[in-house]
């Protein structure tokens, strides 16, 4: 397997200031990384303020938000991702999610028809995007001779998913998946390729032929340390996963109903003291180095994965540097 068969990618939470994290991107970078998202996380940092800073300092890494339709009206995101993607020189592109408890909690919003907001949200990205003026109505969003004043774009547009029904969606409508429950990638591949099939939409809506873009999104654990901070981090992976996923993570009704009254009353530390080392690895690479590079090396030909992104979550620019490095290694000899 060859360096050039998959791309190196970072997510990061936005939990540190902003001049470490635009320092971070640079290091991403300088280190040979090709993706950079940021998550959206209402209120972190601004995402687009950041983005923007970075696209004046950096010259070849991909900058993305990974966004909702429900804390941005989407229309307020394309002219955003737009500011963006003509600040870097066309670097900019942008994952979708349907929005999460964390996140829309705080601001007293519901998660309401996720799938219709969602296939409303792309349409209106793309029409907008296309520069001239809008006048279109969808299921839940609509535009009034709206206008982008950038021009024309051509943003790829990738969706993270979990429930069926939203894979299928991302199959059909998006340009790339981005998954990120280990022992769940075959089955949600599976269905987002299928309904990509059965629709037709190979051509990915007429872009040239593209095939859908899969990407992994893992914290990697490769030292102890690592392994118990995702224990802590195991109950947030349970709230919003599907039954099948949780299946796939070889979870039985009890364990999940014990694991979930566990958050409930004490939150991802009393979620960390039920979980073992076992469970973890079914959510994600971890192992000794030399474990986490076999099974990226797995992961990347079962899967034909096209890009594998590492998660920053924690400040910390020296730490952080030592582990884009460290996974970058891991990485090129899982590709050797």
């Amino acid at each position: 397997m060859s360096t050039d068969q998959i791309a190196l990618g970072l997510q990061i939470v936005p939990t540190m200031g902003s001049a470490e994290l635009i320092d971070t991107i640079v290091v991403a970078e300088e280190l040979g990384y090709s993706y950079c998202m940021v998550a959206d996380e209402g209120l972190m940092l601004d995402v687009y303020a950041v983005l923007g800073a970075a696209a004046r300092i950096t010259s070849t890494i991909r900058l993305g938000a990974v966004t909702n339709p429900y804390t941005r009206h989407p229309a307020a995101t394309a002219a955003a991702l737009a500011t963006v993607d003509e600040m870097s020189g066309g670097r900019a592109f942008v994952t979708l999610v349907a929005g999460g408890t964390m996140v829309l909690h705080p601001m007293g919003l519901q998660r309401s028809a996720p799938l219709a907001l969602m296939a409303d949200t792309i349409t209106a990205l793309r029409l907008l995007w296309r520069g001239e003026p809008v006048t279109w109505q969808g299921r839940r969003l609509s535009l009034e001779g709206a206008q982008l004043t950038t021009g024309t774009h051509s943003i790829p547009i990738w969706v993270a998913a979990r429930g069926e029904r939203m894979l299928e969606l991302a199959g059909t409508h998006a340009d790339g998946l981005m998954l990120m429950v280990k022992s769940d990638l075959g089955d949600a591949f599976g269905i987002a390729e299928q309904a990509r099939q059965a629709a037709g939409t190979q051509a990915g809506d007429g872009r040239g032929g593209a095939p859908l873009m899969r990407a992994y999104l893992d914290r990697l654990a490769y030292r102890p340390e690592m392994i118990e901070e995702a224990k802590h981090l195991y109950g947030y992976a349970i709230m919003d996963s599907p039954p099948r996923i949780l299946r796939n993570l070889g979870l039985d009704d009890d364990e999940i109903a014990g694991l979930k009254h566990a958050f409930a009353q004490g939150g991802p530390e009393a979620v960390g003291q039920l979980v073992t080392d076992e469970l973890v690895a079914s959510y994600q690479i971890a192992g000794t180095p030399a474990e986490c590079r076999d099974q990226l090396e797995h992961l990347i030909g079962a899967h034909r994965l096209d890009a594998f992104f590492v998660n920053i979550i924690s400040p910390g620019l020296p730490a952080n540097r030592d582990l884009l490095t460290e996974v970058k290694a891991i990485a090129a000899e899982a590709l050797r």
